[in-house]
């Protein structure tokens, strides 16, 4: 069936089934136009907040590296460029400090992975009490960092419980001064970071775990694989990405470790155990040189971002591998 159109007058565009005209192609409608601009509404406050307390103090910082800063009204801070960080570059504390805060990273992420793991796999089980299991294990990562601090200070102290334990013993006759040297300082405060670190992955892990099929587990049993083949074929594979951000975020707060540092030993003695973070708070708020103290800021952030990317590379690849 045919539609004429009236005599004497001239067919108009056509018109669609909601009797709306269709608009000039490659424009867009203003509805549109306000949906588009809706989520940008709604990430503005947050953007905002990360702005002032996130990118504002770090080009701040950087800027204050690059002077020979004086916290004084009305003073002038001094220029001096790249010096600060030659400082640092000649400064022996500076390279101590940062081998203390590798030495605690490599302490204490390879024991929180390992035992986050392990803890996750065994409260993963159905057994009676693993709730109260789960709390638990992850009770000491909610707990204050100034109190267990304070606490393992008392534990390793010349006449703590440590000592009390391994008085008598062929290891150390209860007669080591845990907190008056390096390497026995860093591996009181490694104690510390990992048993208060290893719910937090335990957590992680948990949650991964709970997201691999036990079909694939089941069905990798039935073709007769053992237990260590399944986890490594398996379930391994299935939290691999867990295992990447559990890993990258422990580095990251291992560089970044300082509250216990600063509790249990203060960095000493004769800056035996400083790590970045207490070298840096001395030079700016113990001896108010805010431009050296913020170029070793600078310097650690421009650390730990190019660890972090290396990481996320090498995850990536292995993922890509496995595939």
């Amino acid at each position: 069936m045919s539609v004429l159109a009236p005599v004497g007058r001239t067919p108009g565009p056509p018109v669609t089934t909601a009797g709306v005209r269709p608009g000039p192609p490659g424009r867009t409608r203003p509805g549109r136009r306000g949906q588009t601009r809706t989520p940008y509404l709604f990430l503005a406050p947050g953007f905002a907040v990360f702005a002032s307390l996130i990118v504002y103090p770090m080009l701040r910082a950087f800027q204050m590296s690059l002077y020979d800063w004086s916290i004084v009204a009305g003073a002038t801070s001094r220029f001096v460029g790249l010096g600060n960080y030659q400082r640092a570059y000649h400064d022996p504390v500076f390279w101590r400090a940062l081998a203390n805060s590798g030495a605690y990273m490599a302490l204490t992420v390879p024991p929180q992975i390992v035992l986050g793991l392990a803890v996750a796999m065994l409260v993963r089980a159905h057994a009676p009490g693993r709730a109260l299991f789960r709390v638990l294990y992850y009770l000491p990562v909610v707990t204050s960092w100034v109190v267990v601090s304070l606490l393992f200070q008392y534990l390793f102290a010349d006449t703590g419980l440590v000592n009390w334990a391994l008085h008598g013993t062929r290891a150390t006759g209860g007669t080591t001064s845990w907190l008056s040297g390096r390497w026995t300082g860093l591996s009181a405060i490694g104690a510390l970071g990992i048993w208060k670190g290893v719910g937090w992955s335990m957590m992680i892990f948990l949650a991964a775990l709970q997201g691999v099929p036990r079909e694939l587990e089941e069905a990798a049993a039935v073709d007769g694989a053992g237990a260590w083949s399944r986890f490594r074929v398996v379930t391994l594979r299935a939290i691999w990405p867990a295992a990447a951000f559990v890993t990258v975020m422990l580095v990251i707060g291992g560089f970044n470790v300082f509250t216990s540092v600063l509790l249990m030993t203060g960095g000493g003695p004769a800056d035996q155990t400083q790590v970045l973070l207490t070298f840096m708070y001395q030079q700016a708020f113990k001896y108010l040189d805010f431009g050296y103290g913020s170029a070793i800021a600078v310097l650690l952030t421009a650390l730990v971002f190019a660890l972090s990317v290396i990481q996320l590379r090498v995850f990536r690849d292995r993922t890509e591998a496995a595939r």
